[in-house]
């Protein structure tokens, strides 16, 4: 079937490093396969078709029921582009594929499948690491955040008890305890402030969505907070009903807002406290909640929590400061992963967090 391709892509076809193929449909072989098949694949391409009856078998069990979904969809004459899955190999890791696909029909009536097939694994392998890393900064900005504020707030509050015990006649020591309340004051919203502008900038950028195991990267995300407990004087803790449990969400953006939640309940939990993440699939629902034994949020403000500037707002138990905008932002990147974010909470018992979102097929 080569010679029926343009003699202008002959060269191309031939140096590219992503295989081309095209499936005959009714006869069930490949009808054409560029030579990166043997780059790719490790193995000639005079025998993709003698190896295409257990190719199905070397990628990785979680992928292949999303394999076999596009597939369906690209027989149906949908058109098939990045779907992105793991091939198992005897050693090493699994080498990560990239494929697309359409339905084609010639003349005499035969139908195939054409579409390529790269090999991403350093561009995945890259990208995984630098999510992780991120994953992994923005939960310890918030715990740096809490840890360098608590003794500017400590301090904060001593020079405020030292200025209502001194002297009423001694001005200069009035002025310097004054100043130094200021800057610690100031310190404490810098602080804040930096982690604070990190956050909102979440709600401004458009979602790049992948499928990913989201218990996978809620592991990463509580495995920072609990090396923290000696300092937070918290506990933390994380269940898992479901692993892996897929979900198409915006990784960055997603691990914002379970910062965020974790970071308003340190701020509303006193020592000793305990912080619970969980996550479990109900129904077609991927399911996270965050849980805190702290003080709750009053009856009287609950009804406007996710309002933009919500009379809500409160400082922390340790004077951490808020803006009012940062429930308003969680629910705004909640609802563009089509999903929903719900809450109970009674004072003097805690407050629990609800977060629920479409889940993938395993």
């Amino acid at each position: 079937m080569f010679d029926d391709y343009p003699q202008l892509f002959r060269s191309f076809l031939q140096q590219s490093q992503t295989v081309f193929f095209s499936y005959d449909v009714v006869q069930h072989r490949l009808a054409y396969v560029s030579p990166a098949y043997e780059q790719v694949f490790a193995s000639p391409a005079s025998l993709a078709n003698q190896q295409l009856p257990t190719f199905l078998t070397h990628v990785h069990p979680e992928d292949q029921p999303l394999l076999r979904q596009h597939w369906q969809r690209a027989l149906a004459g949908e058109q098939v582009e990045g779907v992105e899955v793991r091939m198992m190999q005897p050693t090493g890791g699994p080498r990560w594929l990239c494929l697309a696909a359409s339905r084609e029909q010639v003349s005499d009536g035969s139908v195939y499948l054409s579409g390529t097939a790269s090999d991403i694994t350093h561009a995945k392998a890259v990208s995984l690491n630098a999510q992780k890393f991120n994953t992994k900064k923005d939960a310890t900005l918030e715990i740096l955040s809490h840890d360098l504020a608590a003794p500017l707030v400590l301090l904060q509050q001593l020079t405020e008890h030292l200025r209502s015990e001194a002297s009423a006649e001694n001005a200069m020591v009035h002025h310097l305890l004054e100043l130094m309340e200021r800057t610690c004051s100031q310190g404490v919203g810098l602080i804040r402030d930096f982690v604070d502008n990190e956050f909102m900038e979440s709600a401004n950028v458009e979602l790049k969505c992948e499928r990913a195991d989201l218990v996978a990267w809620l592991e990463v995300i509580l495995q920072e907070y609990k090396q923290s407990e000696w300092h937070t004087h918290l506990q933390f803790a994380f269940t898992a009903h479901e692993q892996p449990l897929y979900v198409s969400f915006d990784i960055n953006k997603f691990q914002q807002v379970i910062n965020n939640l974790i970071s308003n309940a340190i701020k509303f939990t006193p020592d000793g406290g305990r912080i619970h993440v969980t996550v479990a699939r109900h129904g077609t629902q991927a399911v996270v909640t965050v849980a805190d034994t702290g003080v709750g949020i009053p009856e009287a403000v609950q009804p406007v929590l996710f309002d933009k500037f919500t009379k809500a707002r409160r400082p922390g138990l340790r004077g951490e400061k808020t803006n009012g905008l940062g429930m308003s932002i969680i629910q705004t990147i909640v609802a563009l992963h089509n999903g929903h974010i719900s809450f109970e909470s009674t004072e003097g018992v805690g407050t629990t967090f609800v977060v629920e979102m479409p889940a993938l097929e395993a």
